[in-house]
C-alpha cells in the first residue's frame, strides 16, 4: 500500500526495471472482435509452447525480475479489426494479422527462437509487404492520443501501465496544482466532450468546482449506444486505467470524492477490465481514502445500464444510476447542480476523460498544437460499411472525410464507389461526395446539419438506398424512444410509419412534405437530445437524396436496387422455353402460362423471393 509520493516512486521504478527485463514481447489483441476470432485460445497455446520448450515467459511484470523472459501480454484492440486476430512482436514492432491456432508453433520456432519474420502473416497490400505496424498506411496516417497504448500494453496490468508512465499525471495533478490551476489547465487546452455535444470540458469542470455543497460526483459516460461505434469499449477494454486516471484528476479539480463510471450490459469484457483496474487502484493505494497521504479521498464505483438507448442523455442516465427508470428531465437545473443523487456532478464520456492525462502531464500548449483551435486534439472514430479497411481509427480534429475514407480506410470496398456517410449515429446525418473536403471539427460539422456524436463512420457505396438508411435509423431511433414524451414517443412512430410506407412501394404524394413537418416539430418540441436529434437521418437524406424519395414515391422504384418490395421480376419471352417449372416452383403461384409458351408473372401476387430466377435454366427470368 502506497503512503506517500516517495512509495509511488519507488513502485513506479521498480515497474520499469520489470518492464526493462523483458526484451522480447507478444502482445496479442484480446479486444472483443479478436476475443471473438480465437485470440485467447492463440494465447494459451502460445504460454503452453513456450513453457514446454523451456523459454522463460511471463505473463505479467515481476516485482523482482531476474532472468530476461519473454513478455506474453492480454491487450486491448489494435484497431485493425478487418485482419484480426492481431499479433503484435516487440520490440521489433511486426505485426501479424489473421493469425490462427495452427500458427503458433511457427511464431515460436522462427519469430521467438530465431528472431525471424514471417513473411505470409504481415499486412500485404498492392504487392508490398508492411512488417511493421506503424508502417501500414492504415496506421500511419493516424495520430493516436487515447488510442496510444490500446494494443501496445498489457490492458490487465497496473504495474504495466505505471512503467510507461501511467498516473504521472494524477500525481502532478495531486501535489503540483491547485483545483484552480487544473480547471485552468483543461480550458486553455479547449478538451471539449467527445461523447457528441463538444462543450468544452473544462467550463463544466470549473462550475461543478465553484459549487458550494461538499459532497460532489464524477460520472463517466460509457453507455455508446450508436450503432457501429465502439471507441468507448475499446479505450475501456485497451486501456482502463488511462480513464481512471482522468476521473481521479477530475476529482481532484472540482473536490469530487465518489465517482461512477456506467457501462452498458452488452460490454461484460470492459466491465471486468474496469474492475480489475479499479481493484489494481486500490490494492496499491491510489484509489481509497487519504490517498498518499495527501488527505485527498476518491472511490469509484461501477453502474451497468440494461442497453436504453435514452440513457446515454446525461439526466436519463443519473436516473438510472439512482435506479430509478431511465428518463432524462427538463433542464435548467443542469447537472453540474443537481446532478447524481441531486448534487453537483462532471458527467464526461469515456474518450473525453481519456485525453486529460496526457493534457495535465505535457500541458495544454501541447494539446493545441493537434487540429484545429476551435476543436483541438483527436478523435476516435470507428469506420463501418462499405470501405476496406474497418476498425478503430484516431485521427487529429479536421481531418477530411476524403482522407478517413481513401487513405485511413483504404477506400471502397468491391466495385462499389462512395455515395455517402452516415456521421454521428441516429442522431446524425449524412454527408456525401460534396463534402469529401469537409474537416471534421465540431464547428465545421454543426453548419452542415451533422455532428461528430460519438464517433460512428457508416461508409455507404452506390448500391445503398438512402431511404431505406433513414428507415433503419427511424425504426432504431423509435424502438429507443423512453416514450416519456409525445413528440418523441408518436412523432417518431409516425415518421416511421411513413418511411416503411415508402419502401414498400406504397409512398403516396405529399410523404415528403409531411415527414419534414414532422421533423420540424420532434426537433423544436422533444424533451431530450435523442427525441430532437432523432429526425436527423430523415432530414439530411432527404435534402441530400430527394430525388431518390420521389422515385421510391412517384415511380415505385428504387434507383439503388435495394428495396426488396419494389423490385420487378420479369419474364424474357424471347428466352422463356415454357418449361413451367418457374411456375411449378413458385411459392405464391404468381407465374402462369401454357406449355411451351412463354410464361408470365402478375407483380401483384409476386413476393420477389427469387426462387423463379434460381430455378430456370434458360435464365429468360431477371429483375428489373
Amino acid at each position: 500500500m502506497l503512503k506517500n509520493r516517495e512509495d509511488l516512486a519507488a513502485l513506479r521504478a521498480s515497474a520499469k526495471k520489470a518492464y526493462a527485463a523483458q526484451p522480447e514481447k507478444i502482445i496479442v489483441c484480446c479486444g472483443t472482435g479478436c476475443v471473438a476470432g480465437g485470440s485467447l485460445k492463440i494465447y494459451d497455446r502460445l504460454k503452453e509452447m513456450l513453457e514446454e520448450q523451456g523459454i522463460p515467459v511471463s505473463v505479467e511484470l515481476e516485482e523482482d525480475p531476474h532472468d530476461e523472459s519473454v513478455g506474453l501480454k492480454k491487450s486491448g484492440c489494435h484497431g485493425f479489426c478487418e485482419m484480426g486476430p492481431l499479433l503484435r512482436i516487440d520490440p521489433q514492432g511486426w505485426l501479424y494479422t489473421k493469425v490462427k491456432l495452427e500458427d503458433c508453433e511457427e511464431i515460436v520456432e522462427k519469430t521467438i527462437k530465431n528472431g525471424e519474420h514471417i513473411e505470409r502473416l504481415a499486412y500485404l497490400k498492392n504487392n508490398i509487404i508492411y512488417k511493421k505496424q506503424e508502417e501500414i498506411p492504415f496506421y500511419q496516417q493516424q495520430t493516436r492520443v487515447v488510442l496510444e497504448h490500446c494494443g501496445k500494453i498489457d490492458a490487465n496490468s497496473v504495474r504495466e501501465y505505471l512503467a510507461i508512465g501511467g498516473y504521472e499525471a494524477f500525481e502532478k495533478a495531486l501535489f503540483e496544482m491547485t483545483p484552480e490551476e487544473i480547471t485552468a489547465e483543461i480550458s486553455k487546452s479547449n478538451l471539449r466532450g467527445r461523447g457528441g455535444g463538444g462543450f468544452p470540458a473544462g467550463k463544466k469542470w470549473e462550475q461543478v468546482r465553484r459549487q458550494k455543497e461538499p459532497m460532489k460526483y464524477v460520472v463517466c459516460n460509457g453507455d455508446e449506444g450508436d450503432p457501429g461505434a465502439f471507441m468507448d469499449r475499446s479505450i475501456m477494454e485497451g486501456d482502463p486505467h488511462r480513464m481512471l486516471e482522468g476521473m481521479m484528476i477530475a476529482g481532484v479539480a472540482t473536490g469530487a470524492s465518489e465517482g461512477y463510471i456506467y457501462v452498458r450490459a452488452e460490454y461484460p469484457l470492459a466491465v471486468d477490465r474496469l474492475r480489475n483496474a479499479i481493484k489494481q487502484a486500490e490494492e496499491i493505494g491510489l484509489l481509497g481514502d487519504n490517498i498518499l497521504g495527501t488527505g485527498f479521498s476518491f472511490r469509484l464505483h461501477i453502474s451497468r445500464g440494461a442497453g436504453a438507448f435514452v440513457c446515454g442523455e446525461g439526466s436519463a442516465l443519473t436516473n438510472s444510476i439512482e435506479g430509478k427508470r431511465g428518463f432524462p428531465r427538463v433542464k435548467p437545473p443542469r447537472t453540474v447542480e443537481h446532478g447524481l443523487f441531486d448534487k453537483p456532478t462532471v458527467l464526461n464520456n469515456v474518450e473525453t476523460f481519456a485525453n486529460v492525462a496526457e493534457i495535465i502531464r505535457k500541458g495544454a500548449d501541447w494539446y493545441l498544437t493537434i487540429g484545429p483551435a476551435n476543436s483541438p486534439g483527436t478523435k476516435a472514430f470507428a469506420l463501418t460499411g462499405n470501405i476496406s479497411n474497418t476498425g478503430l481509427i484516431e485521427v487529429p480534429m479536421g481531418t477530411t472525410l476524403r482522407e478517413i475514407i481513401f487513405e485511413v480506410g483504404g477506400g471502397m470496398r468491391g466495385d462499389g464507389d462512395f455515395k455517402a456517410v452516415q456521421i454521428g449515429g441516429p442522431s446524425g446525418a449524412c454527408l456525401t461526395k460534396e463534402h469529401l473536403d469537409l474537416p471534421l471539427d465540431f464547428d465545421t460539422l454543426k453548419k452542415v446539419g451533422a455532428m461528430i456524436g460519438s464517433g460512428g463512420l457508416v461508409v455507404m457505396d452506390d448500391k445503398t438506398c438512402m431511404v431505406e438508411v433513414a428507415r433503419f435509423f427511424m425504426n432504431f431511433t423509435q424502438n429507443e424512444s423512453c416514450g416519456k414524451c409525445v413528440p418523441c414517443r408518436e412523432g417518431t412512430k409516425r415518421m416511421l410509419e411513413i418511411l416503411e410506407r415508402i419502401v414498400a412501394g406504397n409512398g403516396r404524394e405529399g410523404d415528403i412534405e409531411l415527414l419534414l413537418e414532422l421533423a420540424d416539430t420532434i426537433s423544436s418540441t422533444a424533451l431530450c437530445g435523442l427525441g430532437k436529434s432523432a429526425p436527423s437521418p430523415v432530414v439530411s437524406t432527404i435534402k441530400n437524396f430527394r430525388d431518390e424519395y420521389e422515385a421510391h414515391i412517384n415511380e415505385k422504384r428504387c434507383p439503388a436496387g435495394a428495396c426488396q418490395k419494389l423490385k420487378k421480376i420479369v419474364i424474357d419471352p424471347t428466352l422463356c422455353k415454357g418449361c413451367t417449372k418457374c411456375a411449378r416452383q413458385c411459392p405464391v403461384g404468381a407465374i402462369t402460362g401454357k406449355v411451351k409458351e412463354a410464361h408470365v408473372i402478375d407483380l401483384n401476387k409476386c413476393i420477389r423471393c427469387g426462387s423463379c430466377i434460381t430455378g430456370c435454366a434458360f435464365h429468360a427470368i431477371k429483375e428489373e
